[in-house]
């Protein structure tokens, strides 16, 4: 899965109207470069390695489908309650995580390369805007279910679960925005265009403070909070695992811009390549969000209702021991 091109010297310089290069005594013939702002990016001797190309279609492929059934299996449990999993306190915003992965699995058969799935641009538009939308979704719901934790219950404050619902949905959406605007259709691909400039800014200070910020501050408030005993901690859980991959990409991401922009210098262009190659990883292992979140909700609902079954009231009648003789003394 993917290819590094050759590198390119890039202390050759020609001009677009020659097609021939004196070397000192050597003339070598067929030679053009086409040397608008995609063509320098794409023949620059420290950006040749693409992990994720046209070879990486199965890949998008089974984790699309796999996510798709996945978050479907899980939503199904959820509305026809299984497994006592009516128990659980945080089903509304359980379930919201369950369509937010569903959502993005579905769109990624649209961008994953060599499909050729996007053949406009407001489909390109819209994937994007799912694809990071939704992502944005899940960490926002999981951080306000940690900072409410059993306000949130199904039936309990239901004014608070539709007010919730519609803002943290809405901000996901206006931070999707740049990354949407800077979308398009180049031959049925969904690609980014280069030198978006303020909108790339934008998009990587958003993914910086959904996927690193978010998670560290509430760690942070939560060790202050236990550590002066003042009111309740943030709710940590197994869903927390959700962050594990969104984390990596974006750390890189913010390295990346630092890099184009220039704050930050690569002195070789093997560290520039290994730079590139863990981008590529890091969205390969956010794209496997989308097949892990059903199975940490489903761990969360199993361990909410193992915890919730031994507490509830026994029926009149029933005894609290089955397996114990009644008798007289």
């Amino acid at each position: 899965m993917g290819n590094c091109q050759p590198r390119v010297d890039s202390s050759v310089l020609v001009d677009e109207n020659f097609s021939k290069l004196d070397f000192g005594n050597e003339i070598l013939d067929n030679i053009s470069y086409d040397y608008n702002d995609s063509g320098l990016e794409l023949s620059a001797p420290c950006h040749s390695c693409n992990l994720l190309d046209e070879s990486s279609l199965p890949f998008f492929l089974l984790a699309s489908i796999l996510g798709i059934l996945a978050s479907g299996t899980v939503l199904f449990a959820l509305f026809r309650p299984l497994f006592h999993w009516q128990h659980c306190a945080d089903r509304p915003v359980l379930a919201q995580l369950a369509v937010g992965s569903a959502l993005f699995s579905i769109v990624l058969p649209i961008l994953a390369p060599g499909l050729r799935g996007a053949d406009s641009d407001p489909l390109c538009h819209m994937a994007l805007l799912i694809w990071y939308g939704s992502a944005f979704a899940q960490a926002l719901l999981i951080g306000c279910r940690a900072c409410l934790g059993p306000k949130l219950g199904a039936g309990r404050v239901p004014r608070l679960t539709v007010m919730l619902t519609v803002g943290l949905w809405g901000a996901a959406v206006l931070l999707g925005l740049p990354i949407t605007l800077a979308g398009g259709n180049s031959e049925g691909l969904c690609t980014i265009s280069r030198g978006w400039g303020p909108l790339q800014a934008v998009h990587t200070a958003a993914c910086f403070a959904i996927f690193i910020v978010l998670p560290l501050g509430l760690l942070g408030a939560k060790g202050l909070k236990k550590a002066l005993d003042r009111g309740p901690c943030p709710w940590v859980d197994v869903l927390w695992a959700w962050f594990i991959f969104w984390w990596p990409h974006g750390v890189l991401l913010g390295l990346d811009s630092l890099v184009r922009s220039r704050v930050l210098l690569l002195s070789t262009c093997t560290a520039q390549q290994a730079l590139d190659l863990l981008l590529h990883l890091a969205e390969a292992l956010a794209i496997l969000h989308c097949v892990a979140t059903p199975l940490l909700l489903a761990l969360s609902c199993h361990q909410a209702t193992s915890n919730v079954l031994p507490s509830l009231p026994v029926p009149v009648g029933q005894s609290s021991h089955p397996n114990t003789l009644g008798g007289k003394s």
